[in-house]
């Protein structure tokens, strides 16, 4: 009978002809390899593990923790929403600590650097000319001669104050024509004080304009800002600019009491249409200047007003040539 081979459980490559084997270094498996490979599995699970309940609440608290990591990473932060009772709580905050400047108050600021002081010498009496001064020799006094300051230049010629506002960086000024017709010269007088004698550069009969060009500039020269007249309505919130009877500048602000109105001079020899009526109070000295809107921005030119009696003074009819038809007079775009 045929007999069974037996082999060695000892690593062949480790054995050689006439030399004894060496010793195997791994423990002898248990007769049954199976079982015992799962009870080695076993013993490794509980020692990482502990028990089967210590596995089960280890096993829930990772999957806890990984669950909190994955929905923490997809959250966003919640919007803040802000109510208007907090825009409101904030503004009076706001105003509490420093009120805002007036609507007024910001436009006038806006327009401030681009007006200038029109002064002419040697005009003859007319309109938006200071009152009679007196004629040689009248308002003595003491043997003194009475000479009232802005009516009288050195030579004891006669002076006229009106108003101009910037239109160009090179120094261009619109006014008014009767400011300065009839004047040997003319003067202006920038926001910074800067003053440059200035001569007639275009003229407009028609709607009693004028452009002046200063001969000197400031360094800080800001034309204003021309806006076109279309949107306007009666109602809407005005100012005038300028230098009342020599004072200023000043600001008055009423509203726009009408539009495409039409003027006759005190003589009845000029008719102006297509102009601006409004209630912000103007004088003379205001002519030439501008009008206005609550951004700053120029409308038109103050150029007359409506008074039933010689002395001139305001009683709440004046009157602006519309911007676009000032700048389009004397050939300058408005826009």
């Amino acid at each position: 009978m045929k007999r069974t081979a037996l082999y060695s459980s000892v690593d062949r490559a480790h054995t050689a002809i006439g030399k004894e084997p060496l010793p195997s270094t791994a423990p002898p498996l248990p007769e049954n390899d199976s079982e015992h490979a799962r009870n080695s599995w076993k013993d490794r699970w509980k020692k990482i593990f502990g028990t089967r309940k210590s596995h089960a609440l280890t096993m829930a608290a990772l999957l806890a923790v990984l669950s909190w990591i994955a929905i923490g990473s997809h959250l966003a932060e919640p919007s803040l929403v802000i109510t208007q009772q907090d825009i409101d709580r904030a503004v009076r905050t706001s105003l509490e600590k420093g009120p805002l400047p007036s609507r007024a108050a910001k436009a006038f600021e806006t327009i401030r650097m681009s007006i200038v002081r029109v002064d002419g010498f040697d005009h003859p009496e007319g309109i938006g000319s200071l009152p009679k001064l007196p004629a040689p020799g009248e308002g003595r006094k003491n043997g003194k001669k009475d000479s009232p300051k802005g009516q009288m230049n050195s030579d004891g010629g006669r002076q006229s104050v009106g108003t101009g506002v910037v239109i160009t960086d090179k120094g261009r000024i619109l006014t008014n024509l009767h400011v300065v017709v009839g004047t040997s010269h003319i003067r202006v007088v920038f926001a910074d004080g800067t003053e440059s004698p200035a001569i007639l550069a275009g003229v407009d009969t028609e709607n009693d304009l004028a452009v002046l060009q200063a001969t000197k500039l400031p360094d800080d020269l800001k034309p204003a800002t021309l806006i076109n007249t279309g949107g306007l309505h009666p109602g809407d919130e005005v100012m005038a600019v300028g230098f009342p009877f020599g004072f200023g500048p000043s600001a008055s602000t009423g509203v726009v009491s009408g539009l495409k109105r039409e003027f006759s001079s005190a003589d009845g020899k000029r008719v102006m249409s297509n102009l601006i009526q409004f209630d912000a109070a103007a004088n003379p000295g205001n002519s030439g200047g501008p009008l206005v809107n609550m951004e700053g921005e120029v409308l038109g030119v103050v150029t007359a007003i409506l008074n039933p009696v010689q002395q001139r003074f305001f009683v709440g009819l004046a009157f602006a040539v519309p911007i676009e038809n000032a700048a389009s007079s004397v050939g300058i775009s408005p826009f």
